[in-house]
């Protein structure tokens, strides 16, 4: 190489370095900083337990994060500013008393399943953050904490009976007037013949059964679901777990029906997913408006679910 062509060399490395600075710098320019919330309320919890919620959560699902400086410059950030949004949809430890007790008890169940499971916190954090990780003995505190506070207590031979009775006469319902969803996804029992896709338990006492369409039956055969085919459909069935003098576990009262409807251009604004809930007995919808699920839904399943197309439970190849 003469010297006339590595002078030539040498010119254009600093004319692309001088050009990525240059990026870099208009990105910080434009670079939006996390939106700033004030704490209006926190969680009451032991010490221990606030101590971990703290180590392992705030950052994301709270007002109070404390973030190191790479995840505050761009474009890192966007992605990162990105997630706490979603995470503080979800929950948010600085806004605890906008739940009602009902809700608060079902945030701390879900804390706990998320955690038991080893999807919170997200993968993706705990390798820049390991000190956020949550070992096996302080899920355990966690969970005695919630036991606590919710008070749940195993169930007795009356309880056991009555929700062995729901469960039989839900088997046979038959649904005269379909409810139908504020979003107009139509409650229908047709899911009772589809085929079972998973099934799984929480500590809430619930057990779950999901069944999916043909459409999604196929999807997940095929793994094409990135994105779900329109017309597929999921239905999670929810029951009160209970369990017999002998230590046998069984579906007992029928909780809800969550409905799970593909249609791309009818839910843009979710993924391209319409949700439904069917509570109880009576079948009575969830929500008050048709956006609810904006709200209420996908917020979680973008959060924890984007690899499956925003499906929980779905059976999975292993394609290693």
């Amino acid at each position: 190489m003469d010297l006339k062509s590595n002078n030539l060399m040498k010119i254009t490395t600093w004319k692309v370095v001088a050009v990525l600075v240059a990026i870099f710098v208009v990105l910080q320019c434009i670079n939006e900083p996390l939106e700033t919330k004030p704490v209006t309320a926190e969680i009451e919890a032991p010490a221990a337990v606030a101590a971990i919620f703290e180590r392992a959560c705030y950052d994301c699902h709270s007002n109070e994060p404390e973030l190191p400086w790479y995840n505050q410059v761009a474009p890192v950030s966007w992605q990162v500013n990105k997630d706490i949004s979603r995470a503080r949809e979800v929950m948010n430890f600085s806004e605890w008393e906008k739940l009602t007790k009902g809700e608060q008890k079902g945030k701390l169940w879900g804390i706990l399943n998320m955690v038991k499971a080893g999807k919170m916190p997200l993968e993706r954090y705990a390798l820049l953050h390991p000190g956020a990780r949550v070992t096996p003995a302080e899920v355990e505190t966690i969970k005695n904490y919630v036991l606590s506070v919710t008070g749940d207590q195993p169930a007795d031979s009356n309880t056991i009976n009555g929700a062995n009775k729901a469960y039989d006469e839900w088997k046979g319902l038959k649904t005269i007037t379909a409810p139908v969803s504020p979003n107009g996804i139509t409650y229908s029992d047709a899911f009772k013949s589809w085929k079972v896709i998973s099934m799984t338990t929480l500590y809430d006492k619930s057990m779950r059964v999901i069944y999916g369409n043909d459409i999604a039956v196929k999807a997940i055969e095929t793994e094409n679901f990135h994105p779900w085919p329109d017309g597929a459909a999921v239905v999670k069935a929810v029951w009160e777990q209970v369990e017999n003098e002998y230590g046998e576990v069984r579906p007992g009262k029928f909780i809800n029906a969550q409905f799970m409807v593909k249609d791309a251009a009818r839910y843009k604004d979710t993924e391209g997913w319409g949700f439904a809930k069917f509570n109880g007995q009576e079948l009575k919808p969830t929500g008050k408006a048709a956006n609810f699920a904006s709200i209420s839904c996908i917020s979680c399943h973008r959060q924890l679910a984007e690899e499956t197309g925003y499906l929980f439970n779905v059976p999975l190849k292993l394609n290693l």
